[in-house]
């Protein structure tokens, strides 16, 4: 047998210091003794990884921690401002954009209004709203940037697509655009998988390996995540069931259309307004009627709600029967308004329709979880890049 190679000092630094950096992430601020402790490392390594990773800006002090009478210790933490993040939120209507530290301490935030009219400069308008988000902090320090819009970016092509109702985007090698015009990589990822994202860092699919997530706003979408990793399909457009036909609804072949498939006609936020009026539920949109229903349950509420929960079920029944999903999570403002009255049904329904029988849940995300599932995923690549960039 040959004898193992010694492993070579500047790789072995290397994963001393990426293990020392996350130690200090989740656990910090810590001493250098619990640092040793944490990571395995000895109490001198630990004395040489802190003073290097200080004098590269990656570690600070942060006071320190009285020990046994007459003994202290400095307290070491992640700089936070050792890099920066940035993720936007794309409707037809707004611009929202997110800056975080390293950390994932949000830093700064604006929203920026979309004019009704043609012509947009999806560039200059992402310029002007992260520039807005980021006042104060270092351009070169923004490590990361990813863009959450309700389309999806063909790899083959660059281009973006499933996405006509937002003018202005769809011009070639739009990343690359952003990524000149930025300074830093962009991303461009569709709304409802980085939601999915999400569900997996802080929701409801924390242990699941396999689910599907399915989301109902003004439009419908729908999110597969595989073995822990998102699948994003040949184009770009798995998940996009709004265009599938389903029984019930008129085959519609000219599908290119925004908002103008089978699932969509029966399930969309159009559909489920003019479901919950015909029951005698108004308001301005689908997710203010179907909260009012779902506020009654009895009577001509829970009549509209089964409505709602069997078009919602077949759908999901489609869906089961090819992937054999682990859960399945609903959200978007639609099913979020309609709470557990229509979760509980359309499980009920769901398990009608199918053999296999994964949980229904609601998501527990908080806030945009567009936004936090961007977050996440410019996080880890960002922290990916730094906690690399110690050693040569």
């Amino acid at each position: 047998m040959a004898a193992p190679v010694p492993g070579r000092p500047s790789l072995m630094r290397a994963i001393n210091d990426r293990a020392a950096l996350k130690v200090l992430l989740e656990r910090g601020p810590l001493t250098r003794p619990q640092l040793s402790e944490l990571t395995g490392i000895s109490k001198p390594t630990a004395s040489q990884l802190l003073a290097r990773l200080e004098e590269a800006g990656l570690v600070v002090q942060d006071g320190i921690r009285e020990g046994q009478p007459g003994r202290t210790a400095e307290l070491y933490r992640v700089n936070p401002a050792a890099a920066y993040v940035a993720a936007l939120d794309v409707t037809p209507a707004r611009i929202r954009a997110v800056v975080a530290d390293l950390t994932g301490a949000v830093a700064g935030e604006h929203t920026l209004p979309t004019p009704a009219r043609s012509g947009v400069d999806a560039v200059a308008r992402v310029q002007a709203a992260l520039e807005s988000a980021s006042v104060g902090i270092p351009r070169d320090r923004l490590r990361r940037v990813v863009i959450g819009i309700g389309g999806a970016v063909d790899p083959t092509t660059g281009k973006l697509g499933y996405a006509a109702h937002i003018p202005g985007w769809h011009v070639p090698d739009l990343g690359k655009r952003l990524t000149g015009a930025l300074g830093a990589p962009v991303s461009i990822e569709n709304d409802v998988n980085l939601s999915a994202l999400a569900e997996l860092s802080g929701g409801e699919a924390g242990d699941a390996r396999d689910f599907v997530l399915l989301w109902v706003a003004e439009g419908v979408g729908m999110a597969v995540v595989l073995g822990g990793v998102l699948h994003r399909g040949a184009t770009g457009g798995a998940g996009e069931i709004g265009y599938m036909p389903v029984a019930g609804a008129p085959l519609r072949r000219d599908v290119r259309r925004t908002h103008s498939g089978g699932v969509h006609s029966l399930t969309g936020g159009a559909a489920v307004l003019k479901l919950m009026r015909a029951h005698g539920f108004r308001g301005r949109d689908a997710a203010t009627a179907l909260g009012r229903a779902a506020a009654v349950e009895s009577g001509p509420a829970h009549a509209a709600l089964t409505e709602l929960a069997t078009r919602l079920g077949a759908t999901l029944a489609t869906v089961v029967a090819v992937l054999d999903p682990q859960l399945i999570v609903l959200t978007g403002d639609v099913l979020r308004s309609g709470g557990e009255p229509l979760r509980a049904l359309v499980e009920r329904e769901l398990h009608t329709m199918t053999i296999p029988r994964p949980p229904v849940r609601l998501s527990s995300v908080e806030g945009n979880p567009v936004l936090a599932g961007a977050l996440h995923l410019a996080l880890g690549d960002a922290r990916d890049e730094v906690f690399s960039s110690t050693t040569p």
